[in-house]
Protein backbone atom coordinates (compact mmCIF):
# COMPACT_ATOMS: atom_id res chain seq x y z
CA UNK A 1 0.00 0.00 0.00
CA UNK A 2 1.26 3.57 -0.53
CA UNK A 3 1.59 6.62 1.44
CA UNK A 4 -0.61 8.19 0.14
CA UNK A 5 -2.97 5.51 -0.12
CA UNK A 6 -2.54 4.84 3.75
CA UNK A 7 -3.14 8.68 4.02
CA UNK A 8 -6.44 8.62 2.51
CA UNK A 9 -7.61 5.77 4.41
CA UNK A 10 -6.61 7.50 7.82
CA UNK A 11 -8.82 10.83 6.80
CA UNK A 12 -11.73 8.88 5.97
CA UNK A 13 -11.56 6.90 9.45
CA UNK A 14 -10.65 10.07 11.13
CA UNK A 15 -13.81 11.62 9.22
CA UNK A 16 -15.77 8.59 10.94
CA UNK A 17 -14.32 8.59 14.07
CA UNK A 18 -16.04 12.09 14.09
CA UNK A 19 -19.06 11.87 13.25
CA UNK A 20 -19.53 8.64 15.64
CA UNK A 21 -18.06 9.77 18.78
CA UNK A 22 -18.24 13.37 19.15
CA UNK A 23 -21.18 15.09 20.27
CA UNK A 24 -23.12 16.69 17.62
CA UNK A 25 -21.10 14.43 15.01
CA UNK A 26 -23.97 14.82 12.52
CA UNK A 27 -23.30 18.98 12.33
CA UNK A 28 -19.28 18.13 11.74
CA UNK A 29 -20.28 15.88 9.13
CA UNK A 30 -22.37 18.38 7.33
CA UNK A 31 -19.81 20.83 7.58
CA UNK A 32 -17.06 18.54 6.00
CA UNK A 33 -19.74 17.93 3.44
CA UNK A 34 -20.13 21.31 2.75
CA UNK A 35 -16.08 21.78 2.70
CA UNK A 36 -16.30 19.09 0.27
CA UNK A 37 -18.76 20.58 -1.82
CA UNK A 38 -17.19 23.86 -2.06
CA UNK A 39 -14.20 22.52 -2.87
CA UNK A 40 -15.73 20.54 -5.28
CA UNK A 41 -17.43 23.25 -7.04
CA UNK A 42 -14.23 25.77 -7.43
CA UNK A 43 -11.93 23.14 -8.85
CA UNK A 44 -14.89 22.58 -11.76
CA UNK A 45 -14.91 25.90 -12.20
CA UNK A 46 -10.59 26.52 -12.21
CA UNK A 47 -11.19 23.16 -15.28
CA UNK A 48 -13.94 25.10 -16.91
CA UNK A 49 -12.00 28.68 -16.70
CA UNK A 50 -8.34 26.45 -18.02
CA UNK A 51 -10.82 24.38 -20.90
CA UNK A 52 -12.21 28.55 -21.90
CA UNK A 53 -8.40 29.22 -22.11
CA UNK A 54 -6.89 26.79 -24.05
CA UNK A 55 -10.41 26.21 -26.79
CA UNK A 56 -11.59 30.04 -26.98
CA UNK A 57 -10.49 30.53 -30.73
CA UNK A 58 -12.51 26.65 -31.40
CA UNK A 59 -15.51 28.36 -29.02
CA UNK A 60 -15.22 31.61 -31.28
CA UNK A 61 -14.96 29.65 -34.82
CA UNK A 62 -18.15 27.59 -33.95
CA UNK A 63 -20.35 30.53 -34.86
CA UNK A 64 -23.08 32.83 -32.60
CA UNK A 65 -26.20 30.16 -32.42
CA UNK A 66 -23.63 26.90 -31.98
CA UNK A 67 -21.48 29.23 -29.21
CA UNK A 68 -25.28 30.01 -27.67
CA UNK A 69 -26.18 26.18 -27.49
CA UNK A 70 -22.70 25.90 -26.09
CA UNK A 71 -23.21 28.05 -23.56
CA UNK A 72 -26.69 27.22 -22.89
CA UNK A 73 -25.90 23.37 -22.30
CA UNK A 74 -23.65 24.04 -19.99
CA UNK A 75 -25.76 26.17 -17.89
CA UNK A 76 -28.24 24.07 -17.96
CA UNK A 77 -26.34 21.20 -16.59
CA UNK A 78 -24.68 23.38 -13.87
CA UNK A 79 -28.25 24.67 -13.08
CA UNK A 80 -29.47 21.23 -12.92
CA UNK A 81 -26.68 19.72 -10.95
CA UNK A 82 -27.09 22.28 -8.70
CA UNK A 83 -31.04 22.05 -7.86
CA UNK A 84 -30.58 17.86 -7.87
CA UNK A 85 -31.18 17.74 -3.94
CA UNK A 86 -34.81 19.52 -4.57
CA UNK A 87 -35.61 17.98 -7.86
CA UNK A 88 -35.09 13.88 -6.53
CA UNK A 89 -37.76 15.08 -3.90
CA UNK A 90 -39.95 13.82 -6.10
CA UNK A 91 -40.66 11.76 -9.24
CA UNK A 92 -41.84 14.32 -11.77
CA UNK A 93 -38.73 16.67 -10.73
CA UNK A 94 -36.61 13.15 -11.22
CA UNK A 95 -37.48 12.95 -14.89
CA UNK A 96 -36.87 16.64 -15.36
CA UNK A 97 -33.61 16.09 -13.99
CA UNK A 98 -32.88 13.27 -16.12
CA UNK A 99 -34.66 15.17 -19.24
CA UNK A 100 -32.76 18.32 -18.57
CA UNK A 101 -29.55 16.60 -18.50
CA UNK A 102 -30.28 14.55 -21.11
CA UNK A 103 -30.93 17.30 -23.46
CA UNK A 104 -27.91 19.20 -22.49
CA UNK A 105 -26.12 16.51 -23.07
CA UNK A 106 -27.43 15.88 -26.39
CA UNK A 107 -26.45 19.69 -27.19
CA UNK A 108 -23.04 19.18 -26.05
CA UNK A 109 -22.28 16.32 -28.23
CA UNK A 110 -24.37 18.05 -31.17
CA UNK A 111 -21.93 21.45 -31.11
CA UNK A 112 -18.60 18.74 -30.26
CA UNK A 113 -20.10 16.96 -33.81
CA UNK A 114 -20.07 20.55 -35.17
CA UNK A 115 -16.34 21.23 -33.90
CA UNK A 116 -15.21 17.91 -35.42
CA UNK A 117 -16.84 18.49 -39.12
CA UNK A 118 -15.06 21.55 -39.35
CA UNK A 119 -11.98 21.16 -38.07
Amino acid sequence: MSIETARNIGVIVVLALVVWLVPGGGEGAGLVIQLLNAIFIVLVALGCAILYRRFRGEIFALGDQWRFALYAAVGVAVVTVAASGRLFDTGVGAVAWVALVGGASYTLYLVWQRHRSYS
